[in-house]
């Protein structure tokens, strides 16, 4: 089996980018292993406080904020990193290359009840003009992107990874603390029955979204003319894995709770790095109105709505909102 830096150093010419991943994976590792003893570890329950996203945050959000935060730091090659955690993107080495964009734990509602988390990431490329503590530093449209991925915690750890040429997946070996590849160039099927969604937000959707999933579930009597099932996570990372594994779309769509925000998600440290892995696997990845990796950001904690997944399927959600 083929271990992840043999991997990278076969597919990746830039060396610098490799000790970043590498970087990211030596505090992946470490959340991986307090993920896994769980309260042994004292990681669960409430830090009793919120962070700059109005949330509630987890004890186990702030400590992998903090391990992936000090990973990131003490490397040459990063110039800056921004967290979903944190109000303020935080300058590192001046010289650095790379700009690193993270959410450190996905899904983290789920951790007091042993249901699968991850970390998601992004990395992008720097000037060497740019002020790492300006948050305008970071604000690059997901296509400029130069490797995204995430870690998932369930019953193996895995890193689904993309710099751009391909989709790839590794998996944790805890006997030897190294990452081992195990599925290349993934492939999303182009057509589906599954369908991941809050159905408990329904009243709240624009008239084609609600359109759209009551067509879902009029099954084969409906205008898609197939029955679908219905999976829900609240968790994107095993979302999105479960759609590269076999299939589906994913929908966070606009709601009216909070007219100003288009959406739950976050576009730099979710749907961007999500949109490119699913893109490189031939899937598609949109608002439901635009490709969320041609939308121009205007804030590093800026919202959207996402659709994505097999790329018919996406397609299809498109097509109901153009009406």
């Amino acid at each position: 089996m083929l271990r992840l830096r043999n991997f990278l150093d076969q597919h990746c010419e830039n060396k610098g980018l490799i000790q970043v991943i590498d970087g990211l994976m030596v505090a992946c590792k470490d959340i991986a292993y307090k993920v896994q003893l769980g309260s042994l570890a004292g990681v669960l329950g409430s830090a009793e406080k919120e962070n700059v996203q109005g949330e509630n945050q987890k004890k186990l959000d702030v400590i992998a904020n903090d391990l992936i935060k000090s990973a990131l730091r003490g490397m040459p090659q990063v110039k800056g990193l921004a967290s979903e955690e944190e109000a303020d993107p935080v300058a590192c080495n001046p010289n650095g290359e790379f700009l690193v964009l993270f959410d450190p734990l996905d899904g983290s509602s789920n951790i007091d009840v042993n249901v699968t988390v991850g970390t998601i990431f992004s990395v992008l490329q720097s000037n060497p003009e740019d002020d790492a503590t300006h948050e305008a530093t970071y604000l690059q449209i997901g296509r400029e992107q130069i490797a995204a991925g995430y870690v998932l915690y369930g019953p193996s750890t895995l890193l689904v990874l993309s710099t751009g040429k391909g989709v790839y997946s590794f998996t944790l070996d805890p006997r030897v603390g190294e990452f081992y590849l195990q599925r290349e160039k993934i492939r999303i099927p182009t057509t589906t029955k599954e369908f991941a969604i809050n159905m408990s937000n329904q009243r709240f959707w624009l008239p084609q979204m609600q359109e759209y999933v009551g067509d879902l579930l009029r099954g084969e009597d409906g205008p898609l003319g197939k029955r679908y099932n219905m999976r829900w996570i609240a968790s994107m990372v095993a979302e999105i894995h479960r759609i590269l594994t076999r299939g589906g779309i994913f929908l966070y769509p606009y709601d009216s709770r909070e007219p100003n925000k288009p959406g739950k998600l976050r576009l730099m440290y979710e749907g961007n790095p999500m949109s490119m892995l699913i893109e490189q696997a031939g899937g598609k990845a949109s608002t439901a109105f635009e490709d969320i990796m041609t939308v121009e950001p205007t804030s590093i904690h800026q919202r959207v709505s996402v659709v994505m997944g097999s790329a018919d399927e996406v397609e299809s959600v498109v097509n109901y909102h153009r009406s």
